[in-house]
């Protein structure tokens, strides 16, 4: 090895300044102007603020996504402990709904979630067949599973294609029509728990799949995608927009029209984006976790940085979360058009104003209020009409 790497504190401050970076954004809090960076595309307008009502949840943290069932009720959520709860309106709690993963012992309780989730679940995106009710949730451990209107275990439908099978299973959308479901496996290589290592090694074997409830088949539409992530349908049916996390773009797959089969890049967002969710008013709500700062361009740019920092005998994961709690919180929600265009950024703020971080999702109703999801927080956000 060169003795420049080898130098501990060269290697100390490479840990530092890398995970730093990943996630933990540096900018000024008043103002918030974002500028355009070589290779990254980055909307120099400022978002607006949004006041949150919290909605607490119970010795669980990590609303990550949200779905409403046929008959309007909800929103139902996934969260740390492998559980998926139901919002009471009339009794303004959470109730169980779901569970992922028959192993049950030691899930529950407020504890560290991180190190049981490979055996608890981690359920992510959420979806319900409006035909029948059913419930079909993306698991990052226990792959696509789907549960009935009265809740209770999932059932695994798919935890692999081609023999591959699925590490990091992460979000989904369903064709009401058909009842096919377009969905994600961010990375053959890294599970959620380790999903800095997913960016940092600069992977590229995360998929965008298909399933068909007919043949029971899954069809790989795209492989060699970089962190991809959240995932929906036009309204339409004509394509899918899906986020690859780790080069902040949102793209386009069709699958109609004389473009069927084909793959464009549609934005290029002002951080890593998370899920993606479709607007009643037109275009997609899509969650940005957080900036994505200069520095960490130019270490995506060179991936042989990360992958030294991957080769150390350090918990990179630990790291990060300790490191993360002194950056700036920048998570966001932007609306875009169907081209692409940003119609609307805003970040949001409890009743104190402190800035609701690491977003994972805007879920937009026909009234207009919103809910709002993050992978680590112990609440999930509200945002009145």
């Amino acid at each position: 090895m060169n003795m420049k790497y080898s130098n501990p504190f060269f290697v100390l401050t490479t840990i530092a300044t890398v995970l730093f970076s990943a996630f933990v954004p540096t900018i000024i809090r008043i103002g918030f102007s974002f500028h355009e960076e070589e290779g990254c595309h980055i909307h120099t307008g400022k978002p607006r603020a949004r006041d949150v009502e919290v909605v607490p949840i119970v010795d669980a943290v990590g609303p990550e996504s949200f779905a409403f069932d046929p008959f309007d009720e909800g929103p139902f959520t996934g969260v740390s402990n492998g559980r998926i709860i139901k919002w009471q309106e009339n009794e303004r709690r959470w109730i169980d709904f779901a569970a992922t993963s028959p192993q049950r012992s030691g899930c529950d309780g407020p504890h560290d979630h991180d190190r049981t989730e490979h055996i608890c679940g981690r359920p992510l995106g959420l979806r319900f067949n409006e035909n029948t009710g059913d419930l079909y949730i993306a698991d990052a451990y226990m792959g696509l599973l789907v549960v009935g209107p009265e809740g209770g275990l999932a059932n695994r439908i798919s935890t692999r294609v081609q023999e591959v099978p699925f590490r990091f299973t992460n979000a989904l959308d369903i064709d009401q029509n058909s009842g096919e479901i377009y969905f994600t496996d961010s990375s053959t290589q890294y599970q959620r728990r380790n999903f800095i290592s997913v960016i940092l090694s600069g992977d590229k074997t995360g998929r965008l799949m298909k399933y068909d409830p007919e043949t029971q088949q899954v069809t790989i539409l795209l492989n060699n995608l970089s962190f991809p992530n959240g995932v929906a349908l036009s309204e339409d049916g004509n394509f899918v927009v899906f986020a690859e996390t780790t080069t902040c773009n949102i793209l386009k797959y069709w699958l109609k029209t004389s473009k069927a089969g084909t793959v464009e890049v549609i934005a290029t967002m002002p951080g890593f984006p998370d899920n993606i969710k479709r607007s009643p008013r037109g275009g997609f709500w899509v969650g940005i976790h957080s900036k994505r700062t200069s520095f960490f361009e130019w270490v995506v740019s060179n991936n042989w940085i990360g992958n030294l920092v991957l080769k150390l005998p350090i918990n990179v994961m630990r790291v990060h979360s300790i490191l993360s709690k002194f950056g700036e919180k920048s998570g966001m929600g932007v609306r875009l058009s169907e081209k692409g265009e940003i119609l609307e950024l805003f970040v949001f703020e409890d009743e104190s104003g402190k800035r609701v971080e690491s977003i994972s999702e805007v879920f937009e109703r026909k009234d207009g209020k919103l809910w709002i999801g993050s992978i680590n927080m112990g609440f999930a956000g509200l945002v009145n009409a």
